[in-house]
């Protein structure tokens, strides 16, 4: 049988042993949440306590090229990576000012090819703006990791190859262009992956790609997540870490 993409060999004595799955927090509006058939809403309140948990246990957010490189180092056990989708204009009004007072990083990951307009995607539910260039560009130089999310928000297993190369490369390209450094990172819209498009992401120079529950697809193309919404309580948010780190495959190299 094939392996994995992303596979490491691992027969020699001397590979490394994966340590425990890295845990990454997808997040994604932080404001309103009186009208979230979606479930993709925290309040500001909310995330506070959710920050507030992770301290109290000993662990920092970071985005999720810090987490990474502090693995490889055989670091890290202490970090957690905050990720937050689709690049609402609420990240910098409720987001941002709670990363900076809980000296905590994160990974932003936008849209290149929809700034200034919405999450037109979702048929349910109030339209939420997106951050325009300057917005993106004023998360980066508040020290957010900007990746993307693809140009406009589609599901890449179902992508043509054009519409792929356009969704994946295309919009690193845009990204840098827009923020005049690497994009690294890459997020799969919807958390859909298949091998096709775990190749597409690789082969257009990213470091890594978040998904949600890739399987047997997990790798540093195909990292896992865990949701985090409104309902996280502190108790609801161990039950999600140890779940996580349980049902999780480990990621070769990290």
């Amino acid at each position: 049988m094939a392996a994995p993409v992303d596979s490491v060999a691992t027969g020699s004595p001397s590979a490394p042993r994966p340590g425990p799955v890295p845990w990454v927090a997808m997040y994604h509006s932080v404001g309103d949440c009186s009208d979230d058939p979606y479930r993709v809403t925290v309040t500001p309140r909310r995330l506070e306590r959710q920050l507030t948990w992770l301290r109290r246990r000993g662990l920092r957010g970071v985005s999720v090229a810090e987490l990474l490189a502090a693995r490889a180092r055989g670091e890290g056990r202490d970090l957690v990576g905050l990720t937050f989708d689709d690049g609402y204009t609420d990240f910098l009004t409720g987001a941002l000012p709670l990363l900076r007072r809980f000296r905590c990083g994160a990974t932003l990951f936008v849209l290149p090819g929809r700034l200034g307009g919405d999450n037109a995607w979702d048929p349910l539910g109030p339209r939420k703006p997106l951050l325009t260039a300057d917005g993106i560009r004023r998360a980066a130089a508040e020290g957010v990791e900007i990746g993307s999310h693809g140009l406009t928000h589609v599901d890449l297993t179902r992508a043509d190859d054009a519409t792929l190369a356009a969704e994946v490369a295309g919009s690193r390209a845009r990204l840098e262009e827009l923020t005049g450094a690497p994009a690294e990172g890459f997020c799969y819209p919807y958390g859909t992956v298949d091998a096709r498009a775990v190749e597409a992401v690789r082969k257009a120079g990213y470091t890594y790609a978040c998904a949600i529950d890739p399987g047997p697809l997990t790798g540093p193309h195909a990292l896992p997540r865990a949701h985090v919404g409104q309902n996280d309580t502190a108790w609801r948010l161990h039950l999600k870490l140890r779940l996580h780190r349980l049902r999780r495959r480990p990621v070769e190299g990290l």
